[in-house]
């Protein structure tokens, strides 16, 4: 069932209500859950990417986009991030084809490989760089490697010499094992990448669709602030957080700045005979969620929903219904997910919202930043 746009207005005031109501700053928030539990604490170290292997090692990366910075990929070890695969890698200086600059996404296949998307600078698009279009003093320069966790060695990387980089934005990406493909969102061009793992060429699918551009009315509002920069300009985001089935069968997605979420079989986005117009046809909207930034599957078929308005992770049930699986004034910009196999969600939480570029110079992020994992119904 397909929900018109001034449906999703009225929602979103409620959401923005909601979000004014539930500031950590002093104000009355929602009560702690016991469901919350952290799993490290990071200090000053903003994490971004998440994922778990089925044997519940734990991977988290973090952008290089501050002081703190220490590593861009790590392993959770006994609460401590350490450095992976190894020291080299996650150098500050050297090569650049051999170390991490700026590492954006994770996630783990249904094969347990770790796959890894980095890229330089923050691309055009991503929740840390701009708004989608903005010149940026440098392109982006994207490499996605797949390491083989058994033995700890990357095994392949891929540098998207095919794409556009000054206009490109990757931002997550999701690794489809039955086809050999890899589904990247890209903001910056407000699109979805197909990646061959076989030949290294890409194709750039369902560009400037209605599916995969923001909303340019919506604002997001956070604490009783609009999401705007020094000059003004709101936040925005395109096509964002993407989620694989298990199956490999559908592929979810979402701007950040919509609240309808939407899915495709993979077989449409593999099928290279295929026009935009004529894949756009098989994308299915499915009606209202939340304001979005990660998405991820379970084996249950349920789709997990990072809700930042009002201070939650939801998930979508395959009936349809929108569940709310924890709600907790520490949940500030929920943004990646892994599941494990000891039945929990790890996620992190970026409060990008507190940053000073979106209050007036003011940092009100609440230090430390952390990982927490809640049980999964």
């Amino acid at each position: 069932m397909r929900i018109f746009l001034a449906h999703s207005k009225m929602v979103y005031t409620t959401a923005v209500i909601i979000a004014a109501s539930l500031s950590g700053h002093g104000q009355e928030g929602p009560p702690r859950s016991d469901k919350l539990i952290p799993v490290a604490d990071l200090g000053k170290r903003r994490a971004i990417g998440v994922s778990v292997s089925s044997d519940n090692r734990l991977f988290v990366s973090f952008p290089n986009r501050a002081e703190a910075y220490k590593y861009g990929l790590t392993e959770i070890i006994d609460g401590k991030p350490l450095p992976y695969p190894n020291e080299e890698w996650n150098a500050h200086s050297g090569d650049s084809a051999g170390r991490f600059i700026n590492v954006q996404d994770l996630y783990v296949d249904t094969e347990d490989n770790l796959w890894v998307l980095d890229s330089k600078p923050a691309p055009k698009g991503s929740i840390f760089g701009g708004q989608p279009g903005e010149a940026l003093p440098n392109e982006g320069a994207f490499k996605l490697l797949k390491i083989d966790l058994t033995s700890n060695q990357v095994e392949r990387v891929y540098t998207f010499e095919d794409i556009d980089k000054r206009t490109a934005g990757l931002n997550d990406m999701r690794i489809d094992t039955d086809k050999n493909l890899a589904y990247l969102s890209d903001p910056g061009r407000a699109a979805i990448l197909v990646l061959d793992l076989v030949s290294g060429r890409s194709r750039t699918v369902l560009r400037d669709q209605s599916c995969t551009m923001a909303d340019p009315d919506m604002v997001l509002t956070y604490d009783g602030r609009e999401m705007r920069d020094h000059n003004g300009n709101p936040f925005r985001s395109n096509v964002n957080g993407i989620a694989l089935t298990k199956d490999n069968r559908y592929f979810y997605f979402k701007p950040i700045n919509k609240l309808n979420l939407y899915r495709v079989e993979t077989r449409y986005l593999a099928d290279t005979s295929l026009t935009d117009e004529e894949l756009a046809d098989h994308v299915e909207d499915l009606g209202e969620t939340t304001v979005t930034h990660g998405l991820i599957a379970d084996s249950n078929g349920n789709i997990y929903l990072s809700s930042s308005t009002d201070y939650s992770i939801k998930y979508r049930t395959p009936a349809g219904e929108i569940k709310t699986l924890v709600q907790d004034a520490r949940i500030i910009w929920p943004d990646s997910f892994g599941i494990g196999s000891d039945g929990y969600l790890y996620f992190s939480c970026a409060q990008l919202q507190r940053d000073p570029q979106w209050n007036g110079g003011e940092d009100r992020v609440e230090y430390p930043y952390r990982i927490y994992k809640v049980k999964l119904p």
